[in-house]
């Protein structure tokens, strides 16, 4: 018979990706997590989970099991805080958020999900916030979407383009629009975090400009104080715009970004989550609106 300790192993693998960090999670040894799956993978008859070095992942069989032992460890948690409405607990949401996610904006989207929901943010790469969507690691993600990308379980936020950022007081600030060949001599910042890193690469290759590089580094905040401080010129989306920076428009750099908000469709729907999330995600679009007219439509 299927126990509860069956679903939390389940999912604790699941959320975590690999046994490892699952056994330290829900606080098992390794072996009896390993056992536990086992046995859960005889009780269903079939493979729950590939195996490599590199991951772990589901097997077709596990991506049909996974919403099931979501339903039955939310049963699990209602019936333990039955009769006690006070003690109930707000509604779990992962938030997956790509790491150049403006943090004010982001203040504002998780201050209008937390009275409805737990919430834990995943932060990581474009790719991987939508696999862990598609597997059920993560219940929403803001992300760039793409082309033609809509739905119901799709809330845009708002479109804003890319630019070169310098300093203020830079010999090229006040020029409306410059060559990618005049920067060829410029000292550049790379922000490690940008979804268009590749290409603004091949963009400036393309053109000749092989430049040095002063910083490469995670953190947008860093970036973009340095080019503050004079030590080198970025490329960011407007919205990330700091004092004692000036956008550069720079021929033929039109790269353009869209976030917004997915949702796991069938979480979405569920009936405990739906009018909560309904009524958030009006708020964060109406906040997404202001946050354009703020931080977008003045800098572009």
């Amino acid at each position: 018979m299927i126990k509860r300790a069956h679903i939390r192993q389940f999912l604790a693998v699941v959320d975590a990706g690999s046994f490892t960090q699952a056994a330290l999670r829900i606080r098992v040894t390794q072996p009896a997590l390993s056992t536990g799956i086992a046995d859960l993978e005889k009780l269903v008859g079939t493979p729950l989970f590939i195996r490599n070095r590199r991951q772990i992942r589901l097997t077709e069989a596990g991506g049909r099991f996974l919403p099931i032992a979501r339903d039955l460890e939310r049963g699990f948690r209602s019936a333990d805080s039955f009769g006690r409405e006070s003690d109930r607990q707000a509604a779990e949401l992962k938030l997956g958020i790509i790491r150049s996610a403006p943090a004010e904006l982001l203040q504002a989207i998780a201050a209008a999900l937390r009275p409805g929901f737990a919430i834990e943010l995943v932060e990581n790469s474009d790719s991987e916030l939508r696999a862990a969507l598609g597997s059920g690691r993560i219940h929403m993600a803001l992300v760039p979407l793409r082309d033609g990308e809509r739905g119901d379980h799709v809330t845009p936020l708002y479109a804003e383009p890319l630019a070169m950022f310098i300093a203020a007081d830079h010999p090229l600030a006040g020029r409306i629009e410059v060559g990618p060949e005049e920067l060829a001599a410029e000292t550049m910042i790379a922000r490690r975090s940008c979804e268009f890193l590749d290409a603004t690469s091949r963009f400036f290759t393309r053109h000749g400009v092989r430049p040095r590089f002063a910083l490469r580094s995670e953190s947008d905040e860093r970036c973009l104080r340095m080019v503050a401080a004079g030590i080198g010129i970025t490329t960011a989306p407007v919205s990330l715009a700091i004092e004692g920076i000036v956008p550069l428009k720079v021929a033929g750099y039109d790269f353009r970004r869209e976030l917004g908000l997915i949702a796991d469709p069938a979480w979405r729907t569920l009936p405990d989550i739906a009018p909560q999330l309904t009524h958030a995600l009006e708020t964060i679009a109406a906040i997404a609106a202001e946050w354009r007219q703020m931080k977008v439509d003045i800098a572009a």
